[in-house]
């Protein structure tokens, strides 16, 4: 019989399971207990066997039959209802643990202020509650807040968990910031000084970065890295007016940081509304390439590095520091940009120029 549901401590006693015990106390049989009810048989077992919720009128001809109040049934199918949903409550928050033990607690205890939890299940609360979802396996349904793309489609369940945790946070914090309407013309005509901050430190050059691009209709957000998330970046519209550009402080190095930045500048530009970039790790990123990407990756190298002065410089693994000092004065960024990209063209030993790729501090 149904007429009693259990799932760990908790028990939810179907009315039903009383008018049993009531039956059986009297030694009659259902069929003549349903007849001085003035019900059916059929009505009688759907009740003992908790298919069937009890209803007014029968509470009413159970409580004359029996002396009791109507309250008093209602009140056993109230409460058999409350415990239901415990229990459901419950079966549901044990299949969350097993996400939230995939998400970093300790990450939003740090940077957004969650209190701290004792149990998983009150970590589960408390992070549905700030990515403002009713369970926390809404982060696996293939269509939250971006669609994964072949390649990333691939990835582990716990690298789109924590992608897509850290994406909601970037929006969360974005919410406080005050930008106006996008302005595309705008950005582009700020690009020039963008780049002369590459010779700047962070404490100088972040707040003027993200006074600029608040006026140009972007909410710049910058956020520590979560573990396995497996991205660097993100772009996602919040509306024709208004995008989030969200870094994470992941990659330390200078070259790094200001390619990604680029990278998700050119993402802005191209205005895809409907689409969510992620920078991901280096062997997402080649599973997920995509004219679009290859298009940011182009931007982002040619602004940092004009293409023509780089191959006019025609470098080698010969080329001294003293030269690549010299090329990066020459076209006014930082060293270390140019020994990045000798580095990632294979040109000169990713052991080189270890002093010269400047390690940003950010304090986010």
């Amino acid at each position: 019989m149904n007429n009693v549901q259990n799932y760990k401590e908790i028990m939810a006693f179907h009315p039903g399971y009383y008018v049993e015990e009531i039956i059986e106390t009297m030694g009659i049989s259902q069929a003549e207990f349903a007849m001085r009810m003035g019900t059916t048989g059929k009505t009688l077992s759907q009740l003992i066997n908790g298919q069937a919720n009890l209803s007014n009128d029968l509470a009413q001809k159970l409580a004359i039959m029996l002396g009791t109040s109507v309250q008093y049934w209602l009140n056993l199918q109230t409460a058999y209802d409350q415990k239901v949903i415990e229990i459901r409550q419950a079966k549901e928050l044990d299949l969350q643990v097993e996400i939230a033990r995939q998400i970093e607690y300790s990450y939003f205890e740090k940077y957004v202020g969650l209190p701290k939890a004792k149990t998983f299940a009150e970590k589960v609360l408390n992070l549905c509650g700030y990515f403002k979802v009713s369970d926390l396996r809404v982060l696996l349904q293939p269509d939250f807040l971006v669609n994964f793309r072949a390649g990333i489609s691939t990835w582990e369940e716990k690298n789109m968990i924590n992608a897509r945790a850290w994406l909601q946070t970037a929006l969360n914090v974005s919410a406080s910031i005050q930008t106006e309407p996008f302005d595309a013309e705008k950005l582009k005509k700020y690009l020039p000084e963008i780049r002369t901050m590459t010779l700047q430190d962070p404490a100088a050059f972040l707040p003027r970065l993200r006074e600029l691009f608040a006026e140009c209709g972007v909410a710049f957000v910058l956020l520590p890295y979560l573990k396995n998330s497996g991205i660097n970046g993100a772009v996602k519209w919040v509306n024709s007016n208004r995008v989030v550009l969200a870094m994470n402080n992941r990659r330390h190095h200078a070259d790094t940081f200001w390619f990604s930045l680029f990278h998700e500048i050119k993402h802005v530009l191209q205005k895809k509304i409907t689409t969510v970039f992620l920078n991901a790790d280096e062997k997402e990123q080649e599973a997920i390439d995509n004219h679009l990407e290859r298009e940011a990756d182009s931007f982002a190298q040619n602004l940092l590095i004009p293409e023509r002065a780089y191959h006019n410089w025609q470098p080698t693994k010969y080329t001294t520091d003293e030269e690549i000092i010299d090329f990066a004065e020459k076209i006014g960024v930082h060293p270390g940009i140019v020994a990045g990209r000798l580095q990632h063209d294979g040109i000169i030993a990713r052991t080189r120029c270890a002093d010269m790729k400047q390690k940003y501090e950010i304090v986010v």
